[in-house]
């Protein structure tokens, strides 16, 4: 059983080994409590773990009786990683419960994050459920993520620890590799994918090329659907705010040009109405005064001739003569 795992894992290892690099391979490296100037922190990323043993020097060994055990490796840039490999101490001695190195292992925890404080970064992996019997070495965690530090930690700050636990934490790391992309801002197996360059920084999974963030004004998982915002789109929100105003504007005179036709429209008529009755009441008057001249007139005339000394004795010599009795 235990051989089969050890083979899977081993097989797990080169299959992840052939589709990325390890860009951990002789990068800086520091450890928290060094054993001393011999076992050094840089060992976990020399390249070499054919020796497991503190005698064949290609193990990290850290200081003992210590509460916490902590190690890191500055990648030297914001890089995209795939998984982490770990090779852990075993003196070359068979992997099982009979080996103590076990004990001390058990527990540990990886982060990957911008800054040297792995609090600030994204935890990885935490064993929370291994055995001595279970707990396999060496180890490939996936964690597809970009960062710049990877950092491995184990602690024995909290007792009563878990069956199989050591009392003290310990580095013992025999190599830690990190596989992902040398150069930033690529995805896929062979790292010969850029990143959609909406992606914010340029990062994106280093499986799939999902953007692990978009730059403003994007959004969506590749970040290639535009954000209609006022702060992504400055100068379309001005053009139509412009725009906007433009066509208030027109509706208003529009209004105000309607309302002031429809006033002289309806005073013009009524001045019409005004003036035709004017006219009319003039007219009327007129022929009033017109029929009251002519009855003065005819009045006047014949009032004038019935006064008239020479009408009245006109009339008198028509009257009957002498003659007339005669004939």
């Amino acid at each position: 059983m235990e051989s089969g795992l050890l083979c899977y894992v081993f097989f797990a290892m080169f299959s992840f080994g052939s589709m990325y690099e390890n860009v951990a391979l002789n990068k800086p490296a520091w450890q928290q409590h060094p054993y001393n100037d011999v076992w050094g922190a840089d060992l976990a990323v020399d390249g070499r773990y054919t020796d497991l043993s503190a005698s064949g020097g290609q193990c990290v060994i850290s200081g003992k009786h210590k509460s916490t055990a902590e190690w890191r490796v500055d990648l030297e840039e914001v890089l995209n990683i795939h998984h982490i490999f770990i090779q852990y101490r075993t003196d070359n001695d068979d992997w099982d419960t009979k080996n103590g190195y076990t004990t001390r292992f058990l527990g540990f925890s990886v982060y990957v994050s911008n800054t040297t404080k792995k609090e600030n970064g994204k935890l990885c992996f935490r064993d929370a459920s291994y055995t001595r019997a279970t707990i396999p070495n060496p180890t490939n965690i996936t964690c597809a993520i970009h960062g710049r530090y990877v950092i491995y930690y184990n602690n024995r700050t909290h007792p009563p620890y878990p069956a199989g636990y050591g009392q003290y934490a310990f580095n013992e790391l025999c190599e830690l590799e990190v596989y992902g992309c040398p150069t930033p801002g690529y995805y896929g197996e062979s790292c010969s994918l850029p990143c959609p360059q909406n992606c914010q920084e340029r990062n994106c999974n280093i499986v799939d090329g999902t953007c692990l963030g978009c730059n403003d004004g994007y959004k969506g998982p590749t970040c290639d659907e535009k954000l209609m915002s006022s702060s992504s789109h400055p100068a379309s929100t001005r053009q139509l705010s412009i725009a906007l105003y433009a066509c208030v504007t027109i509706i208003i005179l529009s209004v105000t040009l309607n309302v002031f036709f429809i006033i002289r429209q309806q005073r013009d008529s009524l001045c019409i109405k005004q003036t035709s009755k004017e006219n009319l009441d003039k007219r009327f008057v007129g022929r009033i005064k017109g029929t009251e001249q002519l009855d003065i007139f005819s009045k006047s005339t014949y009032d004038t001739a019935e006064d008239n000394t020479a009408y009245q004795e006109l009339g008198e010599i028509t009257k009957e003569t002498q003659y007339d009795k005669l004939s």
